[in-house]
């Protein structure tokens, strides 16, 4: 038995869950997400909780049970809460601005680097090195901060470039003359 899918998920006021077959609608303060499960997983909502259901034994079967449960309860987290993933540019004459749903890069390169932002997902840059990606979907906002920090991720020898601002970078000590 799944240890993560038995557990019910509670969904806190303001956020309405609706099920269409296998297909889940969920709304909230913060925007609206849907998700198609597969076939062999069962949703229902019941006393305002959302219970997730297999009919198989297979293994496959057993590993999208607890999947899906935290699929659906990250959707219920993010239209209430929203998530948010912050990141750091370091090094001299690094910065990035924000230009409508362009964020403009000066990574030490020739040429500046563009990213358009997707839709649904908002960034802010304060300071011009503080970068703040959020939005109600999960794996958007790790989609998004991850190509983003792939630009010029942080390097071990100076610790230039762009990192998480809970990474810590392993530093490494450069040539030494004998």
């Amino acid at each position: 038995m799944s240890r993560i899918g038995v557990k019910p998920v509670s969904i806190p006021s303001g956020v309405t869950v609706k099920t269409e077959g296998s297909r889940v609608n969920v709304s909230g303060p913060k925007g609206e997400l849907s998700w198609t499960a597969p076939s062999f997983i069962g949703i229902e909502v019941v006393d305002n909780e959302v219970r997730v259901s297999r009919t198989g034994e297979e293994k496959f079967v057993r590993a999208m049970h607890g999947t899906a449960r935290s699929l659906i309860a990250n959707m219920v987290k993010g239209v209430h809460d929203g998530f948010e993933r912050r990141l750091e540019i370091q090094g001299v004459g690094f910065r990035a601005q924000l230009q409508g749903r362009n964020l403009t890069m000066s990574l030490g390169y020739s040429h500046p680097i563009n990213y358009t932002v997707p839709e649904g997902v908002t960034v802010t840059v304060t300071d011009g090195v503080k970068i703040s990606v959020s939005s109600a979907d999960k794996q958007k906002v790790g989609q998004v901060s991850t190509q983003i920090r792939s630009y010029f991720p942080a390097e071990p020898y100076k610790g230039k470039g762009i990192r998480y601002a809970d990474e810590q970078v392993r530093r490494k000590a450069g040539k030494t003359v004998a």
